[in-house]
């Protein structure tokens, strides 16, 4: 089996991911659901083929010795890929996340406004959250682009891998990828803050180390970019917090109230005509009262704030949700799946 045949293949039929695993065929997402590609059985020869057109000898010797691998693979013309490569049952499975040359535009995407003002930030922090798959680093890449197209600016990534290629544009665009430039997110971080750069984007906040110097770097007048894993302002707030031993929390969050310039919790959705996906989103700003929340450890009572924060440019995910709905963009029970307080969401929906 010829990889990048299947690559392109994936790339027509505008799927988002590939799974490679044994004992089953080659399994394509496509609108966040998962379908067969064929009929035909992989085994673990199949799989192990796979994986050495996506790799070299090197990245192979680690995945047999680490049982993981993150790269970028790229077919000239066509798109960018993310690649994790891991062992599961003493054989070799993959995953494909499909990235397209394209950078998207902030419009383009189905955000708010609002994300313009977070671009303009000249310190702070910004993070994109949301479950996998939702779009985060789409929507990372099209603020980057923005900035790099209106600001005259040193802008850093780094990255696991690389995903959207920027080029230089207004600004100056340096990407660093963790294995292959640098050891780790926290190494390139440190090195960061000694590189002059107006704009940080971190790919991802994954540990105590990470967060704790994009803090630093937020409070030292950098503009920094970064995601998590969670759904709702109130749930990464806490989950930021939450990662520090309790000594140090309050001084955590007394940070938090003053750098954090904003939070877009992202969902993607399955249309109710069963193609393509809406973005629902949610939105906080900082503001006095959502400061003070974040500083006093009320982080409950932010969802009030975001509910009521209309002029500051808030809104909540229940919110965006019902409007989706009530566009006819998703079904009723889609609306209510994804919904942080579905008896909230019903009482918007009467």
């Amino acid at each position: 089996m010829i990889l990048n045949e299947l690559l392109k293949n994936a790339v027509e039929k505008k799927v988002s991911d590939v799974h490679i695993t044994v004992g089953i065929p080659i399994v394509l997402r496509v609108n966040g659901e998962l379908i067969f590609f064929d009929n035909q059985i992989l085994t673990p020869d199949d799989c192990e083929d796979l994986a050495k057109q996506c790799i070299d000898h090197n990245q192979y010797k680690n995945l047999t010795i680490r049982g993981e691998v993150d790269t970028a693979y790229s077919i000239a013309g066509l798109a960018r890929f993310r690649v994790n490569l891991f062992k599961q049952r003493n054989t070799i499975a993959i995953a494909i996340r499909v990235i397209s040359f394209l950078i998207p535009q902030i419009k383009d995407l189905g955000l708010p406004d609002i994300v313009y003002q977070f671009a303009a930030k000249q310190r702070g922090l910004v993070l994109v959250t949301g479950p996998t798959g939702s779009g985060k680093s789409t929507s990372l890449a099209a603020l980057i682009d923005y900035i790099n197209s209106n600001r005259k600016c040193h802008i850093l990534t780094i990255e696991d891998p690389i995903e959207y290629i920027h080029k230089h544009k207004k600004s100056v665009i340096n990407q660093r990828e963790v294995g292959s430039d640098t050891e780790s997110y926290g190494n390139a971080l440190r090195s960061a803050l000694r590189e002059d750069p107006d704009v940080v984007l971190i790919g991802e906040m994954r540990d105590l180390e990470t967060i704790s110097i994009a803090l630093t770097a937020a409070e030292t007048g950098h503009l920094v970019f970064s995601t998590l894993h969670t759904v709702g302002a109130a749930k990464t707030i806490d989950r930021i917090i939450d990662v520090f031993p309790p000594h140090q929390q309050p001084q955590v969050r007394n940070q938090l109230s003053t750098i954090l310039q904003g939070i877009i919790s992202q969902q993607l959705i399955i249309n109710s005509d069963g193609l393509g996906r809406s973005v629902a989103t949610e939105v906080m700003t900082l503001t006095s009262a959502t400061s003070n929340l974040i500083r006093e450890a009320k982080t409950p009572q932010i969802n009030s704030c975001i509910y009521n924060g209309a002029q500051f440019g808030m809104h909540a995910m229940d919110t965006s949700l019902a409007k989706l709905f009530k566009e006819g963009k998703i079904s009723y029970d889609s609306a209510c799946q994804c919904a942080i307080d579905v008896d909230n969401l019903k009482k918007i929906l009467i």
